[in-house]
């Protein structure tokens, strides 16, 4: 494939790493409305891919000097493309570009300013909290080669947030920036851990070390810590949709080497390739598809510092630059579909992915015929690398999550952990005896008891409940607290929300329990409603909506009482809270 070969300049705001680099980008793809699904680059067919995936876990292993430095070994040999690693846009239109050869140099002088300045050994805990900027996929790294143990944090999180963070996981460093700073200083005398306080920022602080002066004053040299596959790595605080956060731990190897299941299958990603995941930094699907599994490939992480996601800028960004695969939350492409897509072009994109919750069939029937492409499914959680997906050259079976990946033994089983037939729904399980698998979380942090509470017989519980089908594909029931039981009918708020949301006046719904006295509990639908229906009757319209779900799916599933809101309360990852709007129907608190 020809190149079309652009010398660019790489320019950091904010310090005074300033480097001219020549990076070679692939030329752009167009596509028709109705072009044919691509073929996957790196296997052949799913089959291939059972076949093929083999885990290699060695007794030691550091991302940063097992993967890092090796792509920018091959940088400097001829041996990769000219692609970046990674390619920020801020919202003012300025650009940084590393690559791998300068992501190794400046994260050596990044762990130098944790290890000297900071005097954090291994295994010491660093939170941090930051927006969309170069130097959070910085500190990654800088950790990983200190051995220190990273917890990202969204910069959504209040002070209250911030304390109970920093108690609980009993770190000794905070990075942030000057707009979360203040909140920091109000909770830091309340953790006795705390010893050391960085700020991203180009104004001093008081009381705070500056991570960006720091970092142009140390050198570029270091000594990678000497850590086993198994040593903890980074801890995930949990979006909490079902409870209070849980401290999810994982190892050097568990995504260091685990996620590369997900980008080598199913983002299906190579050094030509440009990643754009728009997670927040402060989730665990920011380490899947921001960091891991592209650079695990040597693919380029596309980075926009948009502080939330709107789907203007989204669309123009997918216009302007040569974008190959994108994956967002299925709440994302729901914003997307209500623009004119047929009015932008998406001249490189070839592959689109999501995860994060189910995605609608009327979404991904929607995108598919104004752009021509597919939207991939994947499963998973904080504390899984991908556990179902659908991937390339499979049969797209809107509504499901697809097939096994090839990481886990994964099956449905029943309240005595014995595995359940075709077609029978129970509680979604990742085998783990007589050996656990290495891409599994190691433990839920100083928390032995609800880590235990995950185990049934042979196998974790996923918390979610799902079907497999006869051809060996699983669908997504609900939360295993979401699943309603009406009159002795079991109902998945997932398929009624799905049924309503092909009604042109719905742009999401969120479906709970509803206490009934007759029923006990029955369906109760909360609606947004698109703006040209809201001023429609509206006993009308829950008629006309709840005649539309009797249509569409078994009639027994349809709510029996809906309720039309302005906004769904969301986790700030964009999950659904259920059990907020469960607990208000059931009169908790």
């Amino acid at each position: 494939m020809a190149c079309i070969i652009l010398t660019l300049t790489t320019w950091w705001k904010g310090s005074s790493l300033k480097t001219l680099r020549t990076f070679g980008i692939a030329s752009i793809r167009r596509f028709s409305k109705h072009q044919l699904a691509l073929a996957a680059q790196n296997f052949l067919d799913y089959e291939s891919i059972q076949q093929q995936y083999k885990a290699e876990v060695p007794e030691y292993f550091n991302f940063a000097k097992d993967v890092v430095d090796k792509w920018a070994k091959a940088e400097m040999e001829g041996k990769r493309p000219s692609n970046p690693a990674l390619w920020w846009v801020s919202e003012q239109g300025d650009q940084v570009k590393w690559s791998f050869v300068e992501l190794s140099l400046i994260s050596k002088k990044a762990a130098r300013v944790l290890s000297e300045h900071c005097s954090l050994q291994k295994n010491d805990r660093v939170i941090v909290i930051l927006p969309r900027i170069p130097e959070w996929w910085l500190l990654n790294v800088a950790c990983i080669r200190t051995g220190t143990i990273i917890i990202p944090g969204t910069t959504q999180l209040t002070s209250k947030d911030i304390l109970h963070r920093l108690q609980a996981s009993k770190a000794r460093c905070i990075v942030t920036d000057q707009v979360l700073a203040p909140a920091v200083d109000t909770v830091a005398s309340k953790c006795p851990s705390l010893e050391f306080k960085l700020i991203v920022s180009k104004e001093p602080r008081e009381g705070w070390l500056n991570f960006n002066h720091l970092l142009n004053l140390s050198p570029g040299e270091h000594n990678c810590a000497v850590t086993k596959s198994h040593d903890p790595m980074a801890i995930y605080f949990t979006s909490g949709t079902t409870g209070a956060p849980k401290m999810t731990e994982h190892s050097h190897g568990s995504h260091g080497i685990g996620l590369g299941i997900n980008g080598k299958y199913w983002l299906d990603l190579t050094p030509l390739d440009v990643m754009w995941n728009t997670s927040d930094t402060g989730w665990a699907k920011s380490a899947w598809s921001s960091v891991f599994a592209p650079w695990i490939q040597g693919a380029c992480v596309f980075i926009h510092s948009m502080p939330r996601f709107e789907p203007k800028p989204v669309l123009e960004t997918l216009c302007k630059f040569p974008i190959t695969t994108l994956c967002s939350p299925p709440t994302a492409y729901r914003m997307l579909i209500q623009h004119k897509l047929t009015s932008y072009k998406f001249h490189s994109l070839k592959h689109c992915l999501s995860a994060g919750e189910p995605m609608n069939p009327e979404v991904m029937e929607d995108w598919k015929t104004e752009t021509g492409l597919d939207i991939y499914e994947g499963y998973g959680q904080t504390e899984t690398v991908l556990v179902c997906g659908t991937f390339k050259g499979m049969k797209i079976k809107p509504g499901s999550m697809g097939k096994p990946s090839p990481a886990y033994d994964t099956q449905i089983i029943d309240e005595e952990g014995n595995v359940l037939p075709s077609g029978k729904e129970g509680d979604i399980g990742i085998r783990i005896k007589s050996t656990r698998p290495f891409c599994l979380f190691t433990q839920y942090t100083d928390d032995p008891e609800r880590t235990n509470s995950t185990i049934r017989g042979n196998f974790y519980i996923t918390g979610d409940r799902g079907i497999k089908d006869e051809d060996g594909y699983f669908w997504f029931v609900g939360r295993a607290d979401d699943v309603i039981n009406s009159a002795g009918y079991r109902i998945g708020p997932f398929e009624v929300e799905s049924a309503l949301i092909e009604h042109p006046s719905v742009v999401e719904s969120a479906v709970v329990s509803s206490p009934d006295p007759i029923r006990g509990e029955v369906v109760k639908a909360f609606v947004v409603l698109a703006p040209n229906y809201v001023s429609h009757d509206q006993e009308s319209l829950i008629k006309e909506l709840q005649n539309h779900v009797k249509k569409v799916t078994a009639p027994y599933k349809y709510p029996r009482k809906v309720e039309f809101v302005s906004h769904l309360p969301k986790t700030i990852s964009g999950k659904i809270r259920r059990n907020e709007l469960r607990k208000k129907e059931w009169g908790k608190s």
